[in-house]
């Protein structure tokens, strides 16, 4: 077994701090911001289709994101392979809430290496994370 870490992809939802892109990347991932893909202002469906199509783990603030997760992305074909990380913390603590929970994020995902439809929920909130398998 080699010593390498595994690369993930993350795409940031646009109310999303770039700290938080800042310290994905620094810790060795790859980061797209929604900014650079597609227009600001898109659909959530939207931005879960391009997140899904990237093969890349949805970073997002936005309250609705969760709802459209539980509706769609953990449970419903409609988005069989989305991961979503929801950022339930201040903007201003996101970066650092993310560096707290890396390890556990990176542990996830390598957890579901090899699952049928391999997927993520993590919720990060102000003195908590949870995640769903």
């Amino acid at each position: 077994m080699s010593g390498s870490k595994e690369t993930l992809r993350f795409f940031l939802d646009e109310g999303v701090p770039d700290s938080v892109g800042k310290a994905l990347a620094q810790a060795g991932h790859t980061v797209i911001y929604l900014r650079d893909a597609i227009a600001t202002g898109s659909p959530d469906q939207l931005v879960c289709a391009v997140a899904e199509a990237n093969e890349a783990i949805l970073v997002a603030h936005d309250g609705d994101m969760r709802q459209l997760a539980k509706r769609h992305g953990v449970s419903a074909k409609r988005y069989k392979r989305l991961s979503l990380i929801k950022l339930s913390c201040r903007e201003t603590q996101s970066a650092k809430r993310i560096e707290g929970a890396l390890s556990l994020i990176e542990h996830e995902w390598h957890h579901s290496r090899g699952a049928k439809d391999r997927r993520i929920f993590i919720e990060i909130g102000k003195e908590s994370i949870s995640t769903k398998r």
